[in-house]
């Protein structure tokens, strides 16, 4: 089984180093998602991983069976591990590179091959004990232990242990006379420091406070001691000379497909330790059914990601909620009173479909959903001066751009469009809108204050946002399939404040 790589299960003309940013990151809060996700990985440069969505089926169900493999405790451990060693390697050779004195640059050097071959030892073993299912981990495995099977690999441990042992074997005097150093060959001097402290041995009656001053341990050295250092390797040329041909052979030690998997298994590392807190606070994610066609989605429990990494420091609860289209279905139209979760709603909605693109388990107890070819958003800007434009006209030239681009196989999030304009303007403009929404076919989510829209067409599906009935001031951020009318939550207000039919007239013939 050949290894092609832990993001993709074959050969493929996806550079997933060139993509921006997509324009729909920062209405969807993917950007703060991501921002988290990364932070302490900045040497990985994993943005371009999360910028690049896959419509290829068989490529996130390749990504799924990875991501379960990494929930397994051993074989995480193992992966991080390896990272972790793979991590000080790259600082050895960084240190390598700063310090100004040859030998102290290779030793650096053969200390940081010393470690690559630690971790591709240690995992190679390790992966051989774990009871691997993926196809992508099993190659892996096959690959690993072939190479540290390989000739190459066997002499260069071989090498080292050669040369860790020479240089620890290399012994020298140094002689001090005012100003001046002498460095000579050890010829079985006697080590006056031990015998002191044999002497004094007998006077010592217990631990004694240690006065001695602790001086920092620089990395690099300074003048007296390279020259030492100098002197020692001309008195011991052939383990100096043998380090010097190592570390200009081994240039490109590091086998290239190992060190593409030490930065690609991280795209999948930081998303399963993001989502470590949600999962250990008791909400739910999934793996996703995935499919190429626009057809039957849904999604049980899910939630915002972004608002969940807010909630959750606070122990504020999180709340979850579901959707589900059928055929002829095609757009969740949202309705409800202002502040009620309908933004939260939409931003989850467009949050699952990326994420689940992205071959990642998305949050909620179960889902099926749709691998889009774009993921457009249309959310409210503040005015923008320099463009000579209104809100309202602004919004129009964003809405025809996004309709000029969209196709079928898009997803499509629009959050309070035309809320700046009247409600017979927005009617008109918002029944336009859903109108070539519902030509294009694409799934849709659209949030709007304006009900008549809900019952447009077969095509849309009205999700309200709730209010407690025992309480219509209290929001429950719960959005349920429900007609559209306004009336529960008018009625609700007015039987709170008193201003229902009845009071009203109970109060006047009073």
């Amino acid at each position: 089984m050949r290894f092609n790589g832990i993001l993709f299960d074959r050969p493929t003309s996806i550079d997933v180093d060139k993509p921006e940013e997509p324009a729909c990151f920062g209405d969807l809060h993917l950007d703060q998602v991501l921002a988290t996700m990364v932070a302490g990985r900045e040497e990985y440069d994993l943005k371009p991983f999360f910028y690049t969505r896959l419509r290829d089926v068989a490529v996130v169900r390749y990504r799924h069976e990875i991501a379960r493999d990494l929930e397994q405790p051993e074989v995480l451990g193992s992966v991080r591990a390896f990272a972790e060693k793979m991590r000080r390697m790259r600082e050895h050779l960084a240190q390598a590179n700063k310090l100004r004195y040859r030998q102290q640059k290779q030793r650096w050097f053969l200390d940081a091959v010393d470690i690559y071959c630690d971790a591709v030892g240690a995992l190679a073993h390790e992966l051989t004990q774990a009871p691997l299912d993926s196809r992508g981990f099993r190659a892996l495995r096959q690959h690993v232990t072939d190479y540290t099977d390989s000739e190459r690999f066997t002499l260069l441990v071989g090498k080292i242990g050669s040369l860790k042992e020479g240089l620890a074997g290399v012994r020298y005097c140094v002689h001090l006379r005012g100003n001046r150093v002498k460095v000579s060959k050890y010829d079985d001097e006697a080590d006056y420091s031990a015998e002191v402290t044999d002497t004094f041995a007998k006077f010592q009656q217990g631990a004694a406070k240690d006065y001695r001053v602790k001086l920092p341990l620089w990395a690099d050295m300074n003048h007296v001691e390279a020259q030492i250092l100098h002197l020692v390797a001309q008195l011991h040329p052939d383990i100096f000379l043998a380090l010097d041909d190592f570390c200009t052979r081994q240039v490109d030690f590091m086998d290239s497909t190992i060190g593409t998997f030490d930065r690609e298994v991280q795209f999948y590392l930081a998303y399963l330790e993001y989502i470590e807190r949600f999962q250990a606070a008791g909400l739910p994610f999934c793996y996703p059914e995935v499919t190429a066609q626009s057809g039957e989605v849904y999604a049980e429990d899910a939630f915002d990601l972004a608002l969940a990494n807010k909630l959750l420091p606070e122990r504020s609860a999180v709340v979850a909620n579901d959707f589900s289209l059928e055929d002829p279905e095609r757009i969740l139209v949202v309705t409800g009173p202002n502040q009620g979760g309908k933004t939260t709603f939409a931003r989850m909605v467009g949050q699952l479909h990326y994420l689940a693109g992205l071959g990642y388990p998305v949050p909620g107890r179960r889902a099926r959903l749709f691998l889009p070819d774009k993921v457009f958003t249309h959310f409210e800007r503040e005015e923008d001066l320099t463009n000579l434009r209104g809100n309202l006209e602004d919004e129009l030239v964003r809405i025809h751009d996004i309709l000029g681009q969209a196709t079928a196989s898009s997803v499509i999030v629009m959050n309070e469009s035309f809320a700046s304009t009247t409600l017979r303007d927005a009617l008109v403009l918002g029944t336009a809108v859903l109108q070539r929404l519902i030509q294009l076919g694409c799934l849709s989510v659209y949030v709007t204050f304006v009900d008549e829209l809900a019952s447009l067409d077969d095509a849309t599906v009205s999700m309200v946002s709730m209010v407690d009935p025992e309480n219509p001031a209290l929001w429950t951020y719960k959005v349920i399939r429900t007609p559209a009318d306004g009336l529960a939550y008018a009625a609700a207000i007015a039987e709170k404040y008193g201003l229902t039919y009845r009071s009203l007239r109970r109060r006047i013939t009073r």
